[in-house]
């Protein structure tokens, strides 16, 4: 098949109902360019994966205001840019924090950090929790959650694992995130 910007637009449409898909298509055909732009940005691979994931992830949230006289991969890349910039904030407050001198006082008074009985049965019950509205997903994306996150694979590694492509591990990911969200919220 042929891939023009006829077939690309069709694609967003087809994509702006729901069809999935469509959604498969947009991804693996903007994937390269959209990840390989945030890889020079950022320099940092896992970075850019992130980026790119939260990127595609917030564009299909938001097709239906995709305005087709622009290039649809020029607003992919100014999502990412936007999810880079919200990144990048983060990071920059979460490094600086404002402490009064009393708080800093406070700082040199503490015994010990490490976690109470308490925190450890608090974390336990939280575990427990997530646990259980995994457990409401379907099993591939189970599956993906159990192995990005508790085995702490590479997204490469799970797609090598699973005998499946990579793009495809990145949407199940995704997928399963939002499905997870859904539940978590809903509890």
């Amino acid at each position: 098949m042929e891939i023009n910007s006829q077939n690309i637009q069709k694609n967003i449409e087809k994509a702006k109902t729901g069809d999935q898909v469509a959604f498969t298509f947009l991804l693996d055909f903007f994937w390269n360019e959209v990840y390989g732009f945030m890889l020079k940005r950022t320099q940092n691979e896992t970075d850019s994966e992130d980026i790119v994931i939260e990127t595609f992830s917030k564009a299909f949230d938001r097709i239906a205001t995709y305005n087709p006289e622009y290039a649809f991969n020029t607003w992919l890349i100014a999502i990412a840019k936007n999810v880079h910039i919200d990144l990048l904030r983060k990071k920059r407050s979460s490094l600086f924090i404002e402490i009064t001198d009393e708080e800093d006082r406070r700082a040199y008074n503490v015994a010990d950090s490490s976690p109470t009985a308490e925190d450890n049965l608090i974390k336990e019950q939280n575990l427990s929790r997530l646990l259980e509205c995994i457990k409401h997903l379907k099993p591939q994306y189970q599956e993906v959650i159990q192995l990005r996150y508790f085995q702490e694979l590479s997204y490469q590694e799970i797609a090598t694992q699973l005998g499946e492509p990579l793009n495809n591990v990145k949407v199940k990911l995704l997928r399963a995130k939002k499905l997870l969200l859904e539940i978590i919220t809903k509890k």
